[in-house]
Parts: structure tokens; sequence; C-alpha cells
């Protein structure tokens, strides 16, 4: 809500004529002041859209006046945290000789006025702080968003991100006012139309090529959306309300919200991750890990990297080993070569429950066996070490061995143990008779 008076002249357009809305360019007979614009941004994404403001700056001052930069402090980052991070729209700013403002609260701070006269305009772009409802009411024409996704869908701060963990095939950008109570909940000025952009890359879309997909696109709206004066009352709400019941509708529900990724949202859960969910991972948020069991009292952590999705082997799985020797060896061999069974590793221990992972080696590379089909690693940097050949990283993990006796209560999954207890166990067996 960019303040009261705009609200009380909030227009609904009907949900038929969006696509006749949309079709075409809509040319607003609404003016407006020039405008003195406060730019709340950080990262590339918005800062194309800076780029995009200042050239039509340059190209019509009679709309676009100033431009005052504002962006969070350079943060630590690293490991020892020795690394001072500036966030890249700053960079931008100056490159463009732009004034620039460093906040990370709004507490106790008023807007600048450029050249004495105030501003006029809040426009956040990807910038991560709350525009409060104090700084919106001193804009005469309060503030804009805009978001890479068809909201409702994918409200947050990762859009993107989990745009391909949702596995939609279409996605789209929006143009909204900012809300004075919470983020990404404003009225939607502008949106892509049916039936929306598909995913570049379709199923293998990453991160980075959606990234770069959208922001041009992102950067557009925005423009245009000055352009035809959207931010001017009366306000045209054409947001697809109802898109959770749209045939149309790319994800099949509103309800999705784009929380904050995690180091913990990479981490593989090999035991339950059908493969298409792991591949998903790794192209949303890259380089994923998982904690494995080197024996009995020790993990160490894996980072996978170069993942694809791949079909499954054709003798992979635990049903290989059901009516076999009930201790194979699995891993190297005496002599140092690799075993002709399928390899494994410990994915997890769960209410001490060993859980192996199958996987056949490829080359340099390694497919895991995985719960719906499979998926093949490239690369793995094991714990204290440098980045090897998966199949490298996994033969110099030690080997373990099947156990013989009971099966897991996942009737698809063996107890395992190192093998070194596999022996000792062996050894007294022996003893024994």
């Amino acid at each position: 809500m960019v303040s009261s008076l705009m609200m009380q002249c909030l227009v609904k357009i009907p949900r038929h004529s969006l696509p006749m809305l949309c079709a075409c360019r809509f040319y607003s007979t609404k003016s407006s002041k020039p405008l003195r614009i406060l730019f709340c941004g950080s990262d590339d994404f918005s800062s194309a859209s800076l780029r995009a403001l200042h050239a039509e700056c340059e190209r019509n001052p009679q709309l676009i006046k100033s431009i005052d930069v504002l962006c969070r402090p350079a943060k630590p980052s690293g490991r020892s945290l020795k690394k001072v991070r500036e966030v890249p729209i700053k960079a931008v700013a100056q490159q463009l000789s732009l004034p620039v403002h460093e906040r990370d609260t709004f507490t106790g701070w008023d807007l600048p006025k450029p050249q004495g006269e105030s501003i006029n305009l809040i426009i956040a772009v990807s910038f991560g702080l709350f525009v409060p409802p104090r700084i919106l009411k001193s804009a005469e024409y309060g503030g804009l968003n805009v978001h890479p996704s068809l909201l409702p869908l994918f409200r947050g701060p990762a859009p993107l991100q989990h745009t391909i963990l949702s596995g939609t095939k279409k996605t789209g950008v929006t143009l909204q006012t900012l809300d004075d109570k919470s983020f990404d909940h404003g009225i939607i000025l502008d949106q892509t139309p049916p039936p929306f952009l598909s995913m570049p890359s379709g199923e293998h879309c990453t991160y980075h090529e959606l990234l770069n997909f959208v922001t041009p696109k992102a950067a557009s709206m925005l423009v245009r959306g000055l352009q035809d004066r959207l931010f001017v009352p009366p306000l045209l709400d054409v947001g697809l309300s109802s898109l959770g019941d749209d045939s149309e509708n790319p994800t099949g529900s509103i309800n999705k919200y784009a929380t904050k990724i995690t180091p913990e949202d990479r981490k593989i859960n090999f035991v339950e991750w059908e493969g298409d969910r792991i591949y998903r991972h790794y192209r949303a948020l890259g380089r994923l890990w998982t904690d494995v069991w080197v024996d009995a009292k020790t993990t160490k952590r894996l980072v996978f990297e170069d993942i694809s999705l791949v079909d499954k082997p054709a003798v992979s799985s635990a049903e290989h080993w059901e009516g076999r020797n009930p201790r194979p060896s699995v891993g190297k061999r005496e002599d140092g070569g690799q075993s002709a069974a399928p390899l494994f590793i410990v994915a997890s221990k769960i209410a001490d429950t060993w859980y192996p992972m199958f996987y056949v080696v490829d080359g340099n590379a390694v497919v895991f066996d995985t719960k719906n089909g499979a998926v093949r690693v490239g690369s793995i940097t094991v714990e204290g070490q440098s980045k090897k050949a998966a199949s490298k990283a996994l033969n110099s993990l030690p080997p373990w061995r099947l156990t013989s006796g009971r099966m897991a209560k996942d009737a698809h999954r063996l107890f395992v143990e190192p093998a070194e207890a596999a022996d000792e166990i062996s050894h007294r067996e022996a003893e024994g008779n």
C-alpha cells in the first residue's frame, strides 16, 4: 500500500479482461511530476533495473529527474570473516555517478533531498530490508517493487530458486506497489500475461540461466510502468488473483512461499529423495552436500558437483544382494582395485540403522542409485581433501560391507557395517566353528 489516499483509488481489473489488457501496450493518459527516485537494491538483478532507470533518466528527464541509491553496508564474508564484501549495486551506482547512501536500518533516517527537493517515489528491487510505512508515506507516490515470479506465487526472498525447486515449467515477473505491512503483498500493477514465459532450457534450467532470463524482462517492466504512470492513482490491480484455480497456473498452488535458502537446503537426503529432486536442488542451489559415515563413530562431509539426471543402473540397488552371499566385499579389492560389485557409501544413520547408498563407477564419475531414478556426479570434495573426480574421491573412503542376518525396516535397504568390524565378526565366527 503506497498510501491511504492511493488505496482509496484502487481499481480491480476483471479477470476476463486480463488477456486483452496484457496483449498490447497500454498507454496511460495519467501525468506525474518529474520523479525523484530513491532506488533500494543490492545484487545483479537490482543493478540491471538501476541501469535501465538511469538510461531512461538520461533519455527522458521529464519523467525521471534524479536517482539516489540506497544499499546496505559492506559485510565481513568468508570462513574467517576477514574479507569485506560490498553489495554489487554500490559499484554500479558509483559507475553511473549516482549518490549512494548506506544503511542497515531505516531507524532515525529520513529520505535525502536531491537538489533540495523531496524524494517522491521509492523503488526497492531485491533489497532485503523492509521499507517502513513512515518512509513510504513521506514519498508522494509511495513505492514500487519488481519481483521475479508470478505473484502471489513464490512470495519471499528466494523466488528464482524455489521456482526451479518446484519443478514448474512456466515463470514470469511482477510489478507491484510496496506494501506497508508485509513483503510482496502490494497491489499488482503489471505482470507477465498468460500463457506466461516458458522456462529457459526447460527441465534443465539452472538458477543462473533463469536469473539471466528474467532480469532484463523485470527491468523493462519497471521502466514501462513508470512511462505509463502506473503508480499514479487510480491504481489498476491486474493481479491474477485466481491463479491457484487457473488451468494455466504453472504450479497449481497460490500458497508457495519462497523461503530464504539455508545451508540445510543444500543437504541431500539420499535415503528419501528421488533422483529428480536431487537434480532440481543442484540446478537451483549449486553445490550440494551430505554427511557420510567413514567408520562407526566418525562422519565426514562430501560436497557434490557436476550433477546430472540419468537412467537407473541395471544392477545397483539393494535388491541385488538378496539371496546372495550375506557379507560380500564392497569397496576396494585387496589389490587396490575396485570391486566388480556395485559400490556404496553410507548416506545416513537413522534410529541406529545404517543405510547404504549404492553407486556404480562411470569413468571418472559415479552414478548413484536413488529412490526413483539415478543421478550422475562428476566431482566430489571429501572433507579435508581437495576436489577430485567422483570415483577417486569415493575410492579414498574406507570400505564398508553388508552384514548378514536382519533386514532394515525399509525392505530395500540392508544393514551395513565398517569392513573392519565385519572382518572381526567373520574371525570370531570362524573361531567358534
